[in-house]
């Protein structure tokens, strides 16, 4: 018998009325309504049935569906404990499915995948997106590739180049561990319900070796540090990091960099010479 598409506008709205269904603001609790969109989502994970992919916030299925129809693992991870007589009902059948209640930033992530490598999917709840997003990333986990989607804004912000307004340290940081692509929009009237910006996808392949060989700890100092103020100069930004004017200024000089210069024009090699002469 054939399952009826959760991602179908009809089908999420009987599902809800069924289990008595409110969304939670809190939680960020926008269900896709839109097949294509989320066809489209599981194509960019490239997954095949030998694939494990971890999914964040399944909320009632919508996405887990079209990632279970790959044939591959699915481990989805879900907070809110009120979703998973929902789940168990949805996803009824599918046996490459294993849903876990608990917080994503809580979960041992390496005892509830193993060893292997894995990809990353999810539709990320937006008041939340970077700490999940880089929780991921700094635990240095065998992840093959993430794809998120995420406020339009921030996509945007991931994926910018040296120069541009939307360039700053959330960019240096995505570039420094993957090679982020934002591949399409959402609208905000494909979801229910509507939020109030767009949305966007963006595919991050991991890096197998950053672009950079630095402290990582001595990098994102100094990244943050120039980014701590906007649209102001590397000698006075950078005393943000716990330093005189005198020594930001000799340490610019070491790593041959223009102290008029700001932040949002300095490349990832150019922060990681910065790193590198810090001391």
């Amino acid at each position: 018998m054939e399952k009826p598409i959760i991602a179908n506008k009809e089908v999420t709205l009987h599902i809800m009325r069924s289990f008595k269904l409110r969304t939670k603001k809190k939680l960020g609790q926008n269900f896709l309504v839109d097949e294509e969109i989320v066809n489209n989502i599981a194509e960019a994970a490239e997954l095949t049935p030998e694939d494990t992919v971890l999914e964040v916030g399944p909320g009632i299925g919508t996405l887990t569906q079209a990632l279970a129809e790959t044939g591959a693992k699915v481990v989805a991870v879900e907070i809110d404990r009120g979703l998973l007589p929902i789940l168990d009902k949805t996803l009824h059948g599918y046996e490459n499915v294993e849903i876990i209640n608990q917080d994503i930033l809580q979960l041992d992530i390496k005892q509830a995948l193993g060893e292997k490598s894995f990809k990353v999917v999810a539709n990320l709840p937006y008041y939340i997106t970077t700490p999940i997003i880089f929780s991921l990333l700094e635990q240095k986990l065998p992840i093959e590739r993430l794809v998120v989607m995420v406020q339009k804004e921030v996509a945007e912000r991931m994926t910018a180049v040296p120069g541009g307004k939307t360039y700053g340290a959330l960019s240096v940081a995505m570039q420094y561990y993957t090679e982020p692509t934002l591949v399409f929009t959402v609208p905000a009237n494909a979801f229910i319900p509507s939020p109030n910006v767009e949305s966007a996808v963006v595919v991050c392949k991991t890096r197998t070796k950053p672009p950079v060989d630095v402290d990582e700890e001595v990098f994102f100092s100094v990244v943050k540090a120039a980014f701590s103020v906007r649209r102001k100069m590397l000698t006075n930004a950078l005393k943000n990091i716990g330093i005189s004017g005198e020594a930001v200024t000799a340490w610019l000089e070491r790593a041959n960099i223009d102290g008029k210069r700001r932040g949002e024009t300095l490349s990832q090699e150019e922060f990681g010479r910065l790193a590198n002469t810090f001391k």
